[in-house]
């Protein structure tokens, strides 16, 4: 490892247990948006939203529960009302551009609803967590003013690859370890040592995330690492070992239309010239083999929105 990402890795990776609410609630520096985009998540959000709220909303730490809703077809909405959050589907908050699906998007139109000076954000299919995954990000932004961007990182179990021991092995997901981190190692070296850099529990300074352009898609927790060391350098990003983290999984194809999400992301942001894909919006597609229909055209989703700030109804929002 180079001396600067070592020097980097040993002065910005925190263990969550480091800080905890009972500490963080007498230096906290605003008011806490906590943002959850979910999908048909009516089985998961609810105990996500619950825990979040009994042991963080109750007591005065997080002023702000929100689930961002995109396009549900079962009972998410519902059931995380239900458990404490406050609902906003994605489709119907004002921005003034027309709706486009994607986990991206939900984020995007988040901060056009809340009014935290710090966001985090947390995957609503979670099964294997805990509250101190929201203090364990907010941490690294309340100790040093010099942070902007935290993320996230843990160890996701594989029963089916065990160690030598015959313990499951602590492994990243299938994109993060084929396709972000091989791009992050190729061309932007000073990320090398952000274990997790897709992963979708993060947190970040509102005014940063406002200055961001930001993919509809799953790129967009690529584009927000890559985009905050362009502007403001590697010691802007820490990151936190949350510990263990469960989830449902997503199906060899679902991972396939990220992965090219992750590719056009990256590529509009390489170091030197601009590289344009020169493709609009739902005009890739990627071609899968299904049980039903034999073969189905699969769009890739590849819009970013402008910086929130730069929008009307947002800086109405603000004031």
């Amino acid at each position: 490892m180079q001396p600067a990402v070592r020097r980097w890795f040993d002065q910005h990776t925190h263990q969550a247990a480091d800080f905890t609410v009972e500490e963080l609630v007498e230096s906290k520096p605003g008011p806490i948006s906590v943002v959850i985009p979910a999908r048909d998540e009516s089985v998961t959000v609810g105990t996500v939203v619950s825990q979040i709220h009994d042991e963080l909303v109750s007591c005065g730490f997080v002023d702000e529960l929100v689930v961002i809703d995109s396009d549900s077809t079962d009972d998410t909405a519902s059931v995380a009302r239900a458990a404490g959050a406050t609902v906003f589907a994605a489709g119907a908050i004002d921005t003034g551009l027309q709706p486009l699906p994607g986990k991206g998007e939900a984020l995007w139109k988040s901060l056009f609803v809340t009014t935290g000076e710090l966001l985090v954000f947390i995957d609503a299919d979670l099964t294997e967590w805990g509250p101190h995954f929201v203090t364990g990000l907010l941490g690294p932004l309340f100790t040093n003013e010099s942070t902007l961007l935290v993320k996230g990182f843990y160890d996701r179990l594989a029963d089916d690859l065990p160690d030598s021991k015959g313990e499951p092995l602590p492994q990243g997901g299938r994109v993060t370890e084929l396709v972000a981190r091989p791009l992050l190692n190729l061309y932007w070296p000073e990320l090398a040592a952000v274990v997790q850099p897709l992963a979708g529990e993060w947190a970040i300074r509102r005014s940063l995330i406002e200055s961001l352009s930001i993919p509809v898609g799953y790129g967009v927790e690529f584009a927000s690492l890559a985009d905050t060391v362009r502007m403001h350098g590697i010691d802007a990003i820490a990151q936190v070992d949350l510990g263990r983290r469960g989830h449902r999984h997503q199906n060899v194809h679902d991972l396939g239309v990220m992965a090219a999400e992750i590719l056009a992301t990256a590529l509009r942001r390489l170091p030197g010239d601009f590289v344009d894909i020169a493709t609009p919006a739902g005009s890739l597609f990627q071609f899968d083999r299904t049980t039903d229909t034999g073969w189905q055209e699969r769009a890739v989703p590849l819009a970013e929105r402008p910086p929130a700030s730069l929008a009307d109804r947002y800086r109405a929002h603000r004031c």
